[in-house]
């Protein structure tokens, strides 16, 4: 499959052989002279129109919408404490708790400040994920402070959110959370997404819509580990549709520094599949981070 490389496009054009014209003027020979040289001018009209569009590398006509049934993706995450039990690699900590069926999720904040339409931090997200049959969804929320509010759609998986609007802080003024319903302070009992860092959820999760087939190019995961003698163990795994095990595809040991793993053939990912960035380290506090990043193609 072709990802960062140009695409190979025909532009055998060949002149045409114009038929011999008759000793007296005739009509229905200009028709056909006409004709013959309509065809070739729009054939090199297309061939030029293909040769400068695909002078474009293909990732970013992907990036710009321009490749029917391609879209890119990029997923990263961090977590900010690691110590010697292995966790996901997102800004909640532990385990990624993976819902097992649809259901409406709730919104709420830490902060009373992060409240529509008047309050000073967020005021509104925008939340992403899928339904019960893995197609994908999103819709815009109201915050209301540490109220929850519930969405009107259902989800399966939750794998982005980010500010919407906000106030004049510019941003979230605590943690924005979607969860369970019931909720102590804001913080709901089972957490799915969280914003507590950026305005934007940092989760390295991900499962591949239905219809769709993910093609990763890269893995990105980076460490600050300064003690000698330490080090984490960084893993990229995934769970096929109808499997309750996920498999390690990737698995590399860093230690303060950032470890970029490109495939020279992009990884293949089945639609409904459950990905995630995961890592453990020998000493305690330490903070991971992760992404992957690749192109969704239409089946």
């Amino acid at each position: 499959m072709a990802t960062k490389n140009q695409q190979a496009v025909s532009t055998n054009v060949v002149a045409p052989a114009l038929p011999t014209a008759p000793p007296a003027y005739n009509k229905g020979y200009l028709d056909k002279f006409n004709n013959v040289l309509r065809l070739y001018f729009n054939q090199l009209d297309n061939a030029l129109r293909n040769a400068v569009a695909n002078s474009v590398p293909y990732n970013l006509r992907v990036s710009q919408g321009n490749v029917a049934g391609a879209k890119p993706l990029y997923k990263f995450g961090v977590n900010p404490d690691i110590d010697g039990t292995e966790e996901t690699v997102w800004t909640q900590g532990g385990d990624y708790p993976w819902p097992t069926s649809a259901a409406v999720v709730y919104v709420s904040s830490s902060s009373v400040a992060d409240a529509s339409p008047s309050g000073t931090g967020a005021q509104t997200i925008r939340l992403q994920g899928l339904d019960a049959n893995y197609l994908e969804i999103e819709e815009d929320i109201a915050l209301n402070g540490q109220t929850q509010v519930a969405t009107t759609k259902q989800y399966l998986r939750v794998y982005r959110a980010f500010v919407l609007t906000s106030g004049s802080g510019g941003g979230a003024a605590g943690t924005v959370y979607v969860g369970t319903t019931g909720a102590t302070a804001g913080v709901p009992a089972v957490v799915y997404a969280d914003l507590a860092i950026g305005n934007q959820t940092q989760m390295a999760v991900y499962t591949v819509p239905a219809g769709k087939t993910l093609y990763v190019d890269d893995l990105l995961f980076t460490a600050a580990i300064s003690l000698a003698n330490n080090f984490a163990t960084v893993k990229f795994a995934a769970r096929d549709f109808g499997t309750n095990t996920f498999r390690t595809l990737v698995i590399q040991n860093i230690q303060s520094n950032t470890d970029f793993i490109p495939f020279s053939y992009p990884l293949k990912v089945l639609e409904k599949t459950d990905l995630e960035c995961r890592a453990v380290t020998t000493s305690t506090n330490n903070e991971i981070s992760a992404a992957f990043q690749g192109v969704l193609i239409d089946n």
